[in-house]
């Protein structure tokens, strides 16, 4: 079984970077867009489309489950809205059968919950999420900060509905991660050392024990 590091993250918290990262660190693939990109390529949707379905307005009524099929509905949204969690359960299972990765989002932690995945969430306050924004925002299509205060908060009220609403459990809650992170007054590049090490311990742990050696 390979080894897997799952990261949820809060829109403007640097998540995605720090994944990148610690890809980078561990030698590990990294998965984000890659997993939409391969859902068109399965589908007859656009990516635009996909994009709404996975972070804005997903649609189903039942969580993951291997083998399931899930319930027919005479709305055709559902029915499209299905389509692409099967083909997203489907693809992060193969990613993590190919070598150990990182994924980013997409309840890859529930998903791959039997590859005993490291689970990592990674948040900061709205403040230091504001200033991650503005950092790389274009110039051209700077917002007022009230709006970006709205959309910050929006992204994540988003995510939060679709993690519950696939897997059943409260986005970020504690008790689901191994690892939570408030990058608030993080340096990334130094964390990350520290967190591969962390991930690395962990990964020793969790094979001695399926091996039946003592922890």
């Amino acid at each position: 079984m390979n080894q897997v590091i799952t990261i949820g993250r809060e829109f403007g918290s640097g998540g995605k970077e720090l994944a990148r990262k610690l890809a980078d660190e561990m030698g590990f693939a990294y998965y984000d867009d890659e997993i939409v990109n391969e859902i068109v390529k399965r589908t007859n949707f656009s990516e635009d489309y996909i994009h709404m379905i996975v972070e804005k307005r997903p649609v189903l009524y039942h969580p993951f489950h291997a083998g399931v099929r899930f319930f027919s509905h005479a709305d055709p949204h559902v029915e499209r809205s299905q389509q692409i969690a099967s083909a997203q359960y489907a693809i992060i299972h193969e990613m993590a059968e190919k070598s150990p990765c990182v994924v980013v989002g997409r309840c890859a932690d529930y998903i791959l919950r039997e590859n005993t995945p490291y689970r990592i969430f990674v948040c900061s306050d709205m403040e230091s999420k504001m200033r991650r924004y503005r950092a790389d925002e274009d110039p051209n299509d700077r917002i007022s900060d009230k709006e970006l205060f709205r959309q910050i908060r929006r992204v994540n009220k988003d995510r939060a509905q679709y993690y519950h609403l696939y897997t059943g459990l409260r986005w970020g809650d504690r008790e689901n991660y191994e690892l939570c992170i408030n990058t608030s007054h993080m340096d990334i590049d130094a964390a990350v050392p520290h967190i591969a090490e962390l991930a690395r311990t962990f990964f020793a742990t969790a094979t001695g024990q399926e091996s039946g050696e003592e922890a």
